[in-house]
């Protein structure tokens, strides 16, 4: 059984920087791609960020590209993900969620991923 469980969310302002955690566990020797994704009220599902297992290469949504960083959780554990975002806007508030997969087809695509965590509320004030 695949467990995907995210961490970090919060409420913080305009301008405030939040980071957020994701880990996979569950099935011994695999490695997994890995993404954010983000779903705010009334609108669809958004790509936010991916992770290659390998932690190369990297791909960011282009409404968070060079605000938001994505990289390998603490001392650089295998299936652990970070999401590191600084100058938080009200725009970015929604529920951000970690997807994992052996072998995403498509990195952008949310039905490329067959685990998902639950999500994690982040709320940002003007």
């Amino acid at each position: 059984q695949v467990q995907v469980v995210e961490s970090g969310g919060g409420l913080v302002q305009a301008g405030d920087s939040l980071r957020l955690s994701c880990a996979v566990s569950g099935r011994a020797g695999s490695s997994y791609a890995m993404a954010w994704f983000r779903q705010a009220p009334g609108k669809e599902r958004e790509f936010v960020a991916f992770l290659s297992w390998n932690s190369r290469p990297t791909r960011y949504g282009q409404s968070v590209k060079g605000r938001f960083t994505v990289s390998r959780g603490a001392a650089n554990a295998k299936n652990t993900m970070d999401l590191q975002m600084n100058s938080l806007k009200p725009e970015d508030t929604a529920v951000y969620y970690c997807a994992a997969d052996e072998r995403p087809y498509e990195e952008y695509g949310q039905n490329s991923y067959d685990f998902w965590g639950q999500g994690t509320q982040v709320t940002v004030s003007s």
